[in-house]
């Protein structure tokens, strides 16, 4: 048989994706993410406002300065 992986968005769609697992008697395994909830968040907004342009952009020597 094959595998599902499913990524319910909240904590709704996870209970009702479990009752009709169990329901239906199929078998399923819980496994928690291993990421801090918060830096999951943080980088979900990153992503989002990459997406919609809200982005620095630096050169090779501004680069250099902030390693300095």
């Amino acid at each position: 048989m094959e595998t599902l992986i499913v990524h319910p968005k909240n904590q709704k769609q996870l209970a009702a994706v479990e009752a009709v697992l169990k329901a239906l008697n199929v078998a399923f395994n819980k496994k928690e993410s291993p990421y801090n909830p918060d830096f999951v968040a943080a980088i979900k907004k990153s992503q989002e406002q990459a997406k919609n342009g809200k982005v620095v952009t630096y050169t090779h020597s501004q680069l250099a300065d902030l390693c300095k």
